[in-house]
C-alpha cells in the first residue's frame, strides 16, 4: 500500500522541478504562517501549478503534480513579510487536500520516476545532454546573453529535469513534462521538443531575428 503523508501547499503559477532553485517573496498572512511553521519544524512544503485562479486569495484550483521546496534562505522584514530562497526536491501526487490550517493542506504520495536503470537511458541521457547544450548555445546567439553551464549534470535524472527547467514553453507543457512517470520516457520526450525547438531557433538566427526579453528560458529573478 502507497504511504500517503500530509503536505502544506503552495500553488503557483510556476512549475517548480527537482533540483529547481525558487525566490519567492512571502507576504500573505496564511503563507507567513506556512513558512515559519516549515522553518520551525525543517520540514518542506509542496509547491503545486495553478491550474484555474490567481496565487493572492483564495479559491485558485491546482494541478494534482508538485514537487517539494525546501527552504534553504529566509530573509526576514519588520513588517513580517519574507524573501526566502528554495530547492526543489521531491515530486508528489496530491491525494486530496483540505482547508484545517490557514493554506491548502494536502494529503501526498511521493511520485519519483520509474524504469531508472534501463539500459537506454544512458544512450538518451547523452543526446539530451547535447542537444541542452545546443540550445542555450543559440539562445546566448540570439540574446547576446550568456546561457551556457560550466557543466551539466551526469546523473540522468538530474539531466532531465534541468532539461524542462531550460526549455522555453507555457507553463502547462512544463507541467506536462513533470508529470511523466519514466525516465526513459521523459528523455525521450524531451529530445522531441529540443530538436523541434532547435530548427525554431536556428530559423531565427537565419533571419536575423533578436530575442525579446520574455523568450528567455529563465527567470529574472
Amino acid at each position: 500500500m502507497t504511504t500517503t503523508y500530509e503536505l502544506p501547499l503552495f500553488p503557483l503559477s510556476t512549475v517548480l522541478f527537482p533540483g529547481m532553485p525558487l525566490p519567492l517573496h512571502i507576504f500573505e498572512p496564511r503563507y507567513k504562517l506556512l513558512i515559519n511553521a516549515c522553518v520551525r519544524d525543517s520540514s518542506p512544503f509542496g509547491v503545486v501549478l495553478i491550474h484555474k485562479g490567481s496565487e493572492v486569495g483564495a479559491g485558485a484550483t491546482i494541478h494534482t503534480v508538485g514537487t517539494t521546496a525546501v527552504i534553504n534562505n529566509v530573509r526576514t522584514y519588520d513588517n513580517g513579510e519574507m524573501d526566502i530562497l528554495t530547492i526543489g526536491q521531491d515530486r508528489f501526487i496530491v491525494e486530496s487536500t483540505h482547508n484545517q490550517k490557514p493554506y491548502l493542506t494536502g494529503v501526498v504520495r511521493d511520485y519519483p520516476l520509474i524504469d531508472v536503470q534501463n539500459p537506454d537511458i544512458e544512450r538518451l541521457a547523452t543526446g539530451v545532454s547535447t542537444m541542452v547544450t545546443g540550445y542555450l548555445d543559440i539562445f546566448a546567439a540570439l540574446g547576446e546573453v550568456d546561457l551556457k553551464l560550466e557543466q551539466l549534470p551526469s546523473d540522468p535524472q538530474a539531466l532531465a529535469f534541468l532539461a524542462a527547467v531550460v526549455l522555453h514553453m507555457p507553463m502547462k507543457d512544463k507541467q506536462e513534462l513533470l508529470t511523466f512517470d519514466s525516465l526513459p520516457r521523459l528523455l525521450r520526450h524531451e529530445r522531441k521538443i529540443l530538436s523541434r525547438e532547435q530548427v525554431i531557433l536556428k530559423d531565427l538566427i537565419d533571419t536575423g531575428t533578436r530575442l525579446k526579453d520574455d523568450l528567455s528560458p529563465f527567470s529574472q529573478n
